[in-house]
């Protein structure tokens, strides 16, 4: 009878957990592995991380950058890396020490690398911020240097923009983000941006670097990481700041971040749906005996003719040790790391644009789960490919997240209307001012932006975002806008960038939920037996 019960138990907790969206592994005993580095992808680790303790899986994984993730890695202190480049494409190259036992990149998610900032005017906070491509590099290496210039007001004509000072927040440490951010400034913006790097005693030409140079007595500041880079922006004494950062931060801190103008002269947001429709154009390394092997190139983004194209889109890899065992890396670990990589390249995937990211496409998918079964240990598995519910997946191989993007609105192109709708995490919009208000939402992402607390007032906040400010008040001598009038209006709080996701069931609330199905089978398939019997020895007795 107690294998009977043991079975009926099983077969409730196995169903129940496929109700849930997840299957129950074998009983496995998973030996803790642990990695650094980027921060750019480090919100969609952490919370794959925290998915699969529900298993018995330990992930320790700490964002210190992504060069001191591929440091870390070489030197054989980290079972795993994470980095945006890999190892030799930047301004060090040449001291950048590879690793001397085999490993290989994985691709494992997708993302944009978005442009998070605060301004207001007046009152009003402005969500719907728009900046062209020499413009947007002008303003990270200090030619222009106030809100109000020319040509801010030319990419925004619906915005009565105020006169603040513009304090441009790079990253301070190795940043694999910053690698990406210069290796688009380097091919898109060479003048401009070898002519800042000479200012600033670099070498020229300048290229690519994951450490921004920053010039003494200017008005760029530099922190460590994207959480604290997003977090200065964040803050109530960060009005005028602008930085660079993945999606992800922006979203959950409820912060707008700019449309980015592309080759088709739109101005795009980094959605999932945009990242995936200009990874189309990115050529990936597919010659296997390469060292490089599925790492990307990405001139084919910043070019690419696609109105629904957000030109700093990228991918973002693992360093993985390979083929043999290392001084560090044992056969033990190989079964933690190749199911946490199984998870996310799968099932994980299915998160990626309610954290901020976009999903890989099928080939990536696929090439990462070849590249899992390289690792030393592993449990290989026979992945059904076609049950990962990715939604770039499709039964003729296109990518469906890309095909299906809306081309955007016309208030979206370059002219003289300009949209109102608050990007990112943004919990209100922007109506402009002497422009067609063409909008009427946001459509192209399913990560939500959060409560918008303004909702029952955003006739008065209106008129106070188009004309900047209400009247009456004094003038703000930093910004040239009318302050303190009737209006009103408040400094907003921010809170400290989150990770987690308020629309997942917890995973330590699927197991409760489990268990109790399974004490709950157990009690109606033993209790009924159990009161017969004692019912039987009352009759004899």
């Amino acid at each position: 009878m107690l294998r009977r019960v043991t079975r009926a138990v099983v077969a409730a907790a196995a169903a129940l957990a496929l109700v849930l969206g997840y299957q129950l592994p074998a009983a496995a005993a998973y030996v803790p592995v642990n990695g650094a580095g980027s921060t750019w992808s480090e919100n969609a680790i952490r919370q794959w991380a925290s998915n699969v303790q529900q298993y018995g899986m330990r992930i320790d994984y700490a964002g210190t950058g992504s060069t001191d993730g591929r440091n870390q890695f070489a030197s054989g202190l980290t079972d795993f890396g994470v980095s945006e480049i890999p190892y030799g494409k930047d301004d060090n190259a040449a001291a950048e020490a590879r690793p001397k036992f085999p490993f290989a990149y994985m691709p494992i998610v997708a993302g944009g690398t978005a442009f998070m900032y605060n301004l207001k005017i007046g009152a009003n906070k402005v969500t719907n911020l728009r900046l062209s491509g020499d413009t947007l590099a002008k303003i990270f290496t200090n030619v222009i240097t106030v809100w109000n210039d020319p040509a801010i007001k030319q990419d925004n004509p619906g915005l009565a923009l105020p006169a603040r000072k513009i304090v441009p927040v790079v990253r301070s440490d190795g940043s694999g983000t910053t690698a990406q951010f210069t290796t688009w400034l380097s091919n898109q913006y060479p003048s401009i941006w070898n002519a800042y790097c000479a200012k600033a005693g670099r070498k020229t030409p300048c290229g690519i670097t994951s450490i921004y140079p920053t010039i003494p007595g200017s008005a760029t500041t530099a922190q460590s990481g994207s959480q604290s880079v997003a977090g200065y922006v964040a803050q109530d004494a960060g009005l005028g700041a602008i930085t660079y950062v993945e999606y992800s931060y922006a979203l959950y801190a409820h912060f707008p971040v700019a449309k980015i103008r592309n080759k088709s002269d739109y101005y795009i947001e980094p959605t999932a749906q945009s990242v995936a429709v200009a990874l189309l154009a990115a050529k990936i390394n597919t010659n296997k005996s390469s060292p490089d092997y599925l790492t990307q190139d990405l001139r084919g983004v910043y070019a690419y003719g696609d109105p629904r194209t957000y030109p700093l889109s990228s991918y973002s890899y693992m360093l993985l040790p390979v083929d043999q065992e290392n001084t560090r890396f044992k056969k033990a670990k190989g079964k933690t790391l190749g199911d946490f990589s199984y998870y996310f390249l799968c099932e994980g995937q299915q998160q990626a644009d309610k954290l901020g990211y976009s999903p890989l496409p099928i080939n990536l998918v696929q090439a990462g789960l070849d590249q899992v079964r390289r690792i030393p240990g592993v449990d290989a598995q026979n992945v059904n490919i076609k049950k990962c519910n990715n939604p770039t997946f499709s039964t003729d191989g296109t990518n469906t997240l890309a095909k299906k993007a809306p081309q955007p609105k016309a208030c979206d192109k370059v002219g003289p209307t300009q949209c109102t709708t608050g990007t990112a995490g943004a919990t209100s919009d922007t109506p402009t001012t002497g422009t067609k208000n063409n909008n009427t939402s946001k459509p192209t992402s399913t990560a939500t932006r959060g409560p918008n607390p303004t909702a029952s007032s955003s006739s008065a906040a209106a008129g106070g975002a188009a004309t900047g400010g209400d009247t009456g008040g004094a003038i703000d001598p930093d910004t040239g806008q009318v302050v303190g009038g009737a209006g009103g209006g408040g400094v907003d709080s921010v809170s400290a960038i989150p990770v987690s996701l308020s629309n997942q069931l917890d995973p330590t609330l699927k197991l409760v939920l489990i268990i109790v199905a399974c004490g709950l089978l157990l009690g109606l398939t033993v209790g009924p037996p159990l009161i017969a019997r004692m019912l039987n020895r009352g009759d004899r007795r």
